[in-house]
Order: C-alpha cells, then sequence, then structure tokens
C-alpha cells in the first residue's frame, strides 16, 4: 500500500494505491474519504492495482482556500488530472453516489480516460419524472417537519434509502471520529449545493453509453439515488445492474459487493 500526494490547482490531493494488476479507480460518496472504500478494497487487491484518493476538502486532501466552495466542474479537473498523472491508459472506474456523479462528468469531458464506469445510485435528479420529484419534496417536507418537532432522524439516510442493519455476517462498524464528522459537514454543507447546481450533458453521455454501467442497490431502487440509477438506464438504453444491499451496500455487504463488481468488470 502506498500514499502519496499529487498537488493540484488550489489543493493538495491525497490518494491511495494498493495490490498489483491493472489499475482500477474506487471513489466513495458522501464524506468518504480514500478509506471509505476499503471493506471492498482488500477484496479486489489480488487482481487490480486499487487507486483511492480523497476528494478535496475530506481529509488529507488539504484546501489552499479553507473557505473553498468545490464545484463540480473542479471535481472532475482534479479526477482527470491524477489519471493523468498516473497513466495513460482507460481505467475502469466504480463509482457510488456522489462518487458516481463526479465519474459521469468525466466520462462526459475525458472519455478516453475511461474504460467502463460502474455508476452506482448517482443523484442524478435531472432524469427523473416529473411524479418521482413530487414524492421526495413530499418526503423532504415530512423530514423537515419531524426535524422541527424535535424527532431525531437523517432525512438524507431516509431519501436514500440507506440501510446499515441489513448486513454480511462478521461486518460491525466503529464509533464516528472527528475527521468523519468534519467530511460529512464538508459534504452537506459544499459539495451537495455544488452538486444541485450542476446539470450534466445527457447527449454527451448517451454518446458514450457503452462506457456506463448504471447499478443500484438490490433494496434501494425505490430510494432517491435508486430511482435515479434505473432512470439513467433508460435514458441511456442500457442494462441495469443490481448490487447487494441498499446505497451502502458496498459497506455492509463487501464480500458479495466486490464480486458482483469484478463479475461486471470482467463481463
Amino acid at each position: 500500500m502506498t500514499d502519496d500526494i499529487l498537488r493540484v490547482p488550489g489543493a493538495d490531493l491525497f490518494y491511495r494505491t494498493r495490490g498489483s494488476g491493472p489499475l482500477l479507480l474506487l471513489v466513495q460518496g458522501g464524506g468518504g474519504d480514500a478509506d471509505g472504500t476499503d471493506p471492498i478494497a482488500v477484496h479486489l487487491e489480488a487482481r487490480h492495482t486499487v487507486l483511492t484518493y480523497d476528494r478535496r476538502g475530506l481529509s488529507r486532501s488539504v484546501l489552499d482556500d479553507p473557505d473553498e466552495v468545490p464545484s463540480m466542474d473542479t471535481h472532475v479537473d482534479d479526477m482527470h488530472r491524477l489519471l493523468v498523472f498516473l497513466t495513460t491508459e482507460p481505467v475502469p472506474m466504480f463509482g457510488t453516489s456522489f462518487g458516481a456523479f463526479v465519474g459521469l462528468e468525466l466520462v462526459s469531458r475525458h472519455p478516453a480516460q475511461v474504460a467502463v464506469l460502474v455508476a452506482h445510485e448517482p443523484p442524478l435528479r435531472q432524469v427523473l419524472s416529473e411524479a418521482d420529484l413530487a414524492r421526495f419534496r413530499a418526503l423532504q417536507t415530512k423530514m423537515s417537519e419531524a426535524a422541527q418537532r424535535g424527532e431525531s432522524t437523517d432525512a438524507f439516510a431516509v431519501e436514500n434509502g440507506m440501510d446499515f442493519d441489513d448486513r454480511e455476517p462478521g461486518v460491525e462498524f466503529g464509533p464516528s471520529t472527528e475527521q468523519g464528522v468534519a467530511n460529512d459537514l464538508f459534504f452537506r454543507t459544499r459539495d451537495i449545493p455544488s452538486l444541485n447546481r450542476h446539470q450534466l450533458d445527457l447527449g454527451k453521455l448517451t454518446a458514450q453509453h457503452e462506457r456506463i454501467v448504471p447499478a443500484v442497490g438490490a433494496t434501494s431502487s425505490q430510494a432517491y439515488a435508486g430511482r435515479c440509477a434505473v432512470e439513467l438506464a433508460v435514458c441511456l438504453g442500457v442494462e441495469l445492474v443490481e448490487f447487494p444491499g441498499s446505497h451502502v451496500g458496498l459497506s455492509t455487504h463487501p464480500r458479495a459487493f466486490a464480486a458482483k463488481l469484478e463479475q461486471v468488470l470482467t463481463g
């Protein structure tokens, strides 16, 4: 396992490589950093050199300007520069949630860098129907009213159908850390607003449809990001692939999740 720093405009980008074989990029969602995909990375490193990194502003990827609100353009440029630095070959990539969204934009702008993108539940609201959008707006209102009543609930987790109780035997989760809390705050207050302002070019994505594999959790296809994955597959005219677990399946079902990813990549 090797940790290093790549200097990019406005930040130091932390990245990690592990294992041996062809390069495989894994990109976590939410406030997840380079460690966030460890549950599946340990099952993939025998056949791949697994590349992970901290998005700028998270953990070890330190911003020059601590108050920066990174745009989606900046996140994509960081990923582009990291791949340019490490390889001249197209790379297979797995991204989940926010990471899948960034991956889709990378395919749109730099298709030659991506051999295939497995896009697990990208929060791509622009592909949703008005009925779906109305349903999720109603859920958000319900969650907001519950919060106003003082009821403790994580609206983001509910909306995306996150289920941490359904998990493989032996999977345990430790207590939250100070860094994890800081990453989650950064994601919710800076990355989510940038995401909501950004529109993907669906025409460019459709032109690259053979590089894209939309994926959904087995138990979260009717939740927000799950519905986005379903509709993305329809929009691109490609097959939707089902992965174990929910929106957080890579953490709750790491062995089965990694096996499914390997199957998709070799297929």
